[in-house]
Order: C-alpha cells, then structure tokens, then sequence
C-alpha cells in the first residue's frame, strides 16, 4: 500500500471512529468528549513540510467542523497543533532523526518517554484551544478546567489504546 493511501485510509477510519462511535456516547456530566480525530496529524510522516502540513490540518478540522456542526472551532486547534508540530518535534529529537523519510513519529522511533511527551503535549495543546474557544461561549471557569482535564485524560488513554493495538510499521534505523 502507498504511503499516500495509508494516510488516507488511516484519516477516514479515525475520523469514522470519532464520529460513528465517540460522538454518540453521551458526555458524562458534560466534562468527557474524547477526541481521537487529531492523532492523524501527529502520526503523519517527520518529512512533512510545513505548508502542506498546516493545508492538512485544516482540512482534517474542517471535516470533523462538519461533522461536529462546530464552525471553525476544530479547524482552528488543528491548524494550532499542525503548526506547533515541527517546533515540538526538533524540540525533543536531534535533526537527523527526524529526516529518515517516511518515518513517523511512534513510540518506537521517538522512544517511549519521549513520544509520551510529544503526545501528551499536543493532546494537551489541542484540547486547550478547542476548549478555550468554546469557553469563551458560556463563560464558567471551573467548567473549562474540568473539561480540559477530563477530556484529556481519556483523549489520551484512547490513543495510547490505540496506537498499541495499531501496527504502523515504522521502519527503525
């Protein structure tokens, strides 16, 4: 399979998961909507330059606005986190590790301390500015809190579930 179709087939099964199955669990006490969605555009290849990279993820927010009836909220933190990407990732990897072309970013590549770090920290940033703006809509401060912390707790949880049972067959060195 090319890299092309993987990535593509990849994006429509995440974003199938996140709007057949996640989006019809009810929140528990409006504070945990998991959002898995966003994980394509970490798990895209070191190699990706930057501007199509950010036309990536505002694609990938644009379609999970159309689905979640959001406008420009998703596209919005997706572009955020796709353009805070490279920064992160030269941030905790040395420059020549991140230019092995098609490599991805995985617990295996980036080692498992350091991919916990560059998951939580985009999940983290995502999820802040998602929030944020909808916060900004209602207004009450301990909701924002509460709902940060719990969506990401989950949002977090789901992705390490699964990108453990996911093989991406990332070639190592």
């Amino acid at each position: 399979m090319t890299l092309g179709i993987k990535h593509i087939v990849r994006f429509i099964l995440l974003l199938a998961f996140q709007v057949l199955f996640l989006n019809r669990i009810p929140p528990l006490h409006q504070f945990i909507v998991p959002y898995i969605y966003f994980v394509f555009i970490l798990w895209l290849p070191f190699r990706f330059s930057r501007a199509p990279l950010l036309l990536i993820s505002f694609a990938t927010g644009m379609l999970a606005d159309f689905f979640f009836i959001t406008p420009g909220l998703h596209a919005a933190s997706c572009v955020l986190i796709g353009f805070l990407r490279p920064f992160l990732i030269n941030l905790l990897l040395p420059k020549e590790q991140t230019e092995w072309g098609s490599e991805e970013p995985d617990r295996k590549t980036m080692g498992l301390f350091t991919y916990g770090i560059y998951l939580f920290a985009m999940t983290f940033v995502h999820h802040f500015y998602l929030i944020l703006l909808e916060w900004m809509q209602f207004g009450d401060f301990f909701y924002f809190i509460g709902k940060l912390s719990a969506t990401s707790v989950v949002s977090i949880f789901l992705i390490i579930i699964i990108d453990l049972f996911i093989n991406r067959n990332s070639r190592n060195r």
